[in-house]
C-alpha cells in the first residue's frame, strides 16, 4: 500500500492535485484551492453511519457503511476515483483526519482498479492546521505595510503590479466596500483563509519577507481576516495612494458599472442586467441610514435614471452623477477622517507611479 504523505509544504508549494473524500457538506464548509470532491459517502449516508456509530459503536457503523456503498454505487465511485488517479498520477487523496474513509478509498482503488495511490497523513485537519500556522508565522516574522487611499484611487490595481502584495479582496472575491459584492459570490471563510495562506507560503518560499496589503476592515464582505493579521495591520506603517476626483469617478464607473454589469450578464445571461441593477440599488439602500433620507433619495433617483438609460441605449454617462455624489458627500469625508486618525503611520503619499516606485524601493532595502 502507498505510504502516507505528510510534507504539507511540498503539497501546497507544488499544487499537488488532491481528491477530497469527505462528504459534500464538509467540503462546502471549507477546502483547499483546486481540490476536487469525490466523496466516499453522500451527506445522507454519512449521517446514517454517524448515527449508527453513536448508538451501536464503530464495528456496526463500518458494516452499515459497506452496505450503503456497495454494488453499482461502489463501482461508480471507484470509477470516479480511478479516473482522477489516472489523470493525476502525482496526486493524493485525503479524508478529514487521514483515518478510515481515506484508508477505504485507498484500499478499494488498489483492490478493484489496481491503482496504488498515496494519501495525506493527518488528512484535511493536519493540512488546515499547517496553513493556519503559515499565516501566524508570517504575521509574527514578516514586515508588513498597508496601502491606503480614498475610494477609487486604484489600490487593488496598484497591488496587482507588486510582486510582494497580498490581495485580500482577491481571495475574498469582493471589492471591500458596500458596493463590493461580485456576481460570482464569495468563498467560505475557511476557503478565504486557505487562499491567503497558500499565497503567503509561495511568496515566502520565493524569498519575499515584506508584504503590502490594502488597508481593510476586519471583514471583506462576508469573509473575516485572521484576528492576528488584522491586529497587526493596525500597527504597521502606511502608504497613501492619491488620485484626482475625475480619475476616481472613471475608475469606479469602469469597475462597478461597466465590468460588474458584464460579469452579471456573463454569469446570468438574459437576467444579468436586471440582477446587476438590483445589486446596485440594494448596495445604495444598505447605506441608507448613514446617507440620511434626503441624500439617499436624491442619489437613488440619479442611479435609477442611469440604469434606465443604460438599459435602453447602453450609455453609462449618467452613472457619473451618483458616483461623484457618493464620493464627495459620503466616502471622502470618511476617508479624510481616517487619514487624520492614521496620519502618524503614513510614511509616504503620492499618485500610483510614485507609490509603486516607493514600495518597490522599500522592499529592495528590506523595510
Amino acid at each position: 500500500m502507498s505510504h502516507d504523505v505528510t510534507d504539507y509544504r511540498d503539497i501546497f508549494l507544488n499544487d499537488r492535485p488532491m481528491m477530497d473524500t469527505r462528504a459534500p457538506i464538509e467540503f462546502i464548509k471549507g477546502a483547499f484551492p483546486g481540490v476536487v470532491n469525490l466523496p466516499l459517502m453522500t451527506d445522507n449516508e454519512r449521517q446514517r453511519v454517524g448515527t449508527c456509530y453513536k448508538q451501536q459503536g464503530q464495528q456496526a457503523a463500518i458494516v452499515l457503511g459497506h452496505q450503503l456503498v456497495s454494488g453499482e454505487t461502489k463501482a461508480q465511485r471507484i470509477q470516479a476515483w480511478a479516473a482522477f488517479a489516472k489523470a493525476h498520477p502525482d496526486g493524493l487523496l485525503y479524508c478529514f483526519r487521514g483515518g478510515l474513509r481515506s484508508q477505504i478509498v485507498q484500499q478499494w482503488l488498489k483492490d478493484e482498479a489496481g491503482i496504488d495511490y498515496p494519501r495525506v497523513g493527518g488528512g484535511y485537519k493536519a493540512m488546515r492546521t499547517f496553513l493556519l500556522d503559515t499565516v501566524e508565522q508570517a504575521v509574527a516574522e514578516c514586515d508588513l505595510v498597508l496601502l491606503g487611499g480614498m475610494t477609487g484611487t486604484g489600490k487593488t490595481e496598484a497591488l496587482g503590479q507588486l510582486d510582494n502584495s497580498l490581495d485580500l479582496e482577491g481571495y475574498a472575491n469582493h471589492r471591500g466596500s458596500s458596493f463590493g459584492k461580485r456576481a460570482t459570490g464569495q468563498p467560505s471563510n475557511i476557503d478565504f483563509e486557505n487562499r491567503l495562506a497558500v499565497d503567503v507560503l509561495k511568496k515566502r518560499a520565493a524569498g519575499i519577507e515584506q508584504f503590502v496589503l490594502e488597508d481593510e476592515s476586519r471583514a471583506v464582505g462576508s469573509c473575516a481576516l485572521p484576528l492576528s493579521l488584522y491586529q497587526r495591520m493596525q500597527q504597521v506603517p502606511m502608504v497613501w495612494l492619491e488620485d484626482s476626483l475625475e480619475r476616481r469617478v472613471e475608475r469606479i464607473l469602469q469597475d462597478y458599472v461597466i465590468d460588474l454589469c458584464a460579469e452579471f450578464v456573463a454569469v446570468h445571461g438574459d437576467e444579468g442586467f436586471s440582477l446587476f441593477s438590483e445589486r446596485l440599488l440594494a448596495s445604495l439602500d444598505n447605506i441608507h441610514k448613514r446617507l440620511g433620507g434626503d441624500r439617499h433619495r436624491r442619489l437613488k433617483d440619479i442611479l435609477e435614471s442611469a440604469l434606465v438609460e443604460q438599459a435602453s441605449s447602453g450609455d453609462v454617462d449618467l452613472h457619473r452623477g451618483w458616483i461623484e455624489g457618493l464620493l464627495r458627500e459620503y466616502y471622502d469625508p470618511m476617508y479624510v477622517f481616517q487619514r487624520e486618525k492614521k496620519g502618524l503611520r503614513i510614511e509616504f503619499s503620492g499618485e500610483q507611479a510614485a507609490v509603486l516606485e516607493y514600495l518597490r524601493a522599500r522592499a529592495a532595502r528590506g523595510g
